[in-house]
């Protein structure tokens, strides 16, 4: 897309504009309330649509929205969970399938992680069956989906309750409106605190999974995997901040064939911060940190623009 949009709440909040930000106008998506700050977004490059996926009370609701100059339009909310306590929504677009895959824990079956393939039609969406993929145990909050374009799959970082609170990674494959999943693989053997991101790196064509390691003083870390059919492996851990962070969100720069992750520095004032990455096989490495934001920093998340050649951190 030639614009990042950038989503606060339940508010479109700017639209990335050549070296700087310039605010379009404000238009709520849901106005009986306010959603998750834990929601997802994905953009249907087929439809020309972004679906926003998030929570309110206890229904998990998809919307469509369309972009136009600097605002947007939305058509109306519909559910895809009714009736539970749900968090950890999050959406990634399946490019090969042409369809939108939400994540989400499922309150009604035991907690358990569940995907549902999103058709959008128009300005509305549509959704196949729910399926569970752990059958046991839960996954820590916040799970993270990423659409891998060479193996035209999913992948879906999480904490695995279930096994002792690693870290662990699933491939998933659309098809129609139903997903399955493969057999899910650990990348390292001790506890991962949360705050997940999965990036897919185009030009590696790996992804990478940044995380807080709980076994390793909640440093930061990023592991790259590897889909190869309907499973995952996974190369060395590699510490990029050996410092506790937290609030991790990532994108992929492919004007520079780079990795980007911001988190907060809870070793420095809570300062935003960045840090780029680098894949060469099965291995990541980093350059040096970069402050954005020099104050308390949560709920940090990043997009790349094509169109003006930047990443968009909000």
């Amino acid at each position: 897309a030639a614009g990042s949009v950038i989503v606060q709440g339940g508010t479109v909040t700017g639209v990335a504009s050549g070296s700087g930000l310039s605010a379009g106008s404000l238009v709520a998506f849901e106005t009986s309330g306010s959603p998750s700050a834990l929601s997802g977004v994905a953009f249907d490059a087929n439809a020309g649509k972004m679906v926003i996926a998030y929570t309110y009370g206890t229904n998990g609701y998809a919307i469509v929205g369309t972009v136009s100059g600097t605002s947007a339009s939305y058509g109306t909310a519909v559910i895809f969970q009714a009736s539970a306590a749900i968090y950890s929504v999050n959406a990634a677009y399946d490019a090969n399938a042409q369809k939108v895959v939400i994540i989400y824990t499922d309150g009604s079956n035991s907690d358990y992680p569940t995907a549902i393939v999103g058709t959008v039609s128009g300005t509305s969406i549509s959704f196949g069956t729910k399926v569970a993929f752990l059958s046991s145990g839960a996954a820590g909050d916040p799970m993270s989906i990423a659409y891998d374009a060479n193996a035209q799959k999913v992948v879906i970082g999480f904490r695995d309750t279930s096994n002792s609170n690693y870290g662990t990674g699933i491939v998933g494959t659309v098809s129609g409106t139903s997903i399955s999943f493969g057999t899910k693989t650990a990348w390292n053997s001790s506890e991962v605190a949360g705050d997940i991101t999965a990036v897919y790196d185009s030009n590696a064509q790996k992804v990478a999974i940044a995380y807080r390691d709980a076994g390793n003083s909640s440093y930061g870390t990023a592991v790259v995997g590897t889909v190869s059919g309907t499973s995952i492996s996974f190369g060395s851990a590699q510490v990029f901040l050996s410092a506790q962070m937290d609030n991790l969100g990532g994108c992929f720069d492919s004007t520079n064939n780079k990795v980007v992750f911001c988190y907060r520095d809870t070793n420095n004032s809570n300062y935003g911060t960045a840090i780029v990455g680098t894949i060469s096989g099965t291995s990541i490495s980093f350059g040096s940190s970069g402050v954005y934001n020099a104050g308390g920093t949560s709920y940090n998340n990043a997009s790349y623009d094509a169109g003006a050649g930047k990443v968009i951190i909000s």
